[in-house]
């Protein structure tokens, strides 16, 4: 059996939308997600949340308190993956049209207001919940059980 991926992910309000990217290179998906990936060992998750951040969206983010943790799999692969989110805010950068994610993984990121996310195809389920509801004001974190993966 294949061990967990740890992953950390950003929920980023700027003026009342939230970030979003598509970490299908080329656009091969239309799924949209919280910015953010793998952890690397001997840093902390704030630090591999910050560099994935600026990696992905080239921005500087102050990470704040965990928000939601997310489990995800793949029956077939044996795949699974943890996420765990965090608030986080931009202290420095903005987004630009020109930015090259490194890993060529992430080719396109946008902000979005809820009306706008709930019109796409994204993950996980709790997101709008974990940005916009009732969970983003009482500091509540919350856990998404198992979810099978989705291309």
């Amino acid at each position: 059996m294949k061990k967990p991926r740890l992953a950390v992910r950003a929920v980023i309000l700027h003026q009342d939308r939230l970030l979003l990217v598509n970490a299908w290179p080329d656009g091969q998906s239309d799924l949209w997600c919280a910015p953010g990936g793998g952890v690397e060992a001997g840093q902390s998750l704030p630090d591999n949340l910050q560099r994935e951040v600026q990696e992905e969206c080239g921005l500087t983010i102050a990470v704040g308190a965990p928000c939601l943790v997310n489990e995800f799999h793949d029956p077939a692969s044996g795949y699974h993956q943890v996420d765990i989110y965090f608030r986080a805010e931009i202290i420095a950068g903005a987004l630009q049209d020109d930015w090259r994610d490194p890993a060529g993984v992430v080719t396109t990121r946008r902000f979005v207001t809820e009306a706008q996310l709930r019109g796409l195809r994204f993950k996980p389920d709790s997101l709008p919940e974990i940005a916009f509801g009732d969970a983003a004001w009482d500091g509540r974190a919350l856990y998404d059980a198992l979810e099978p993966i989705v291309r």
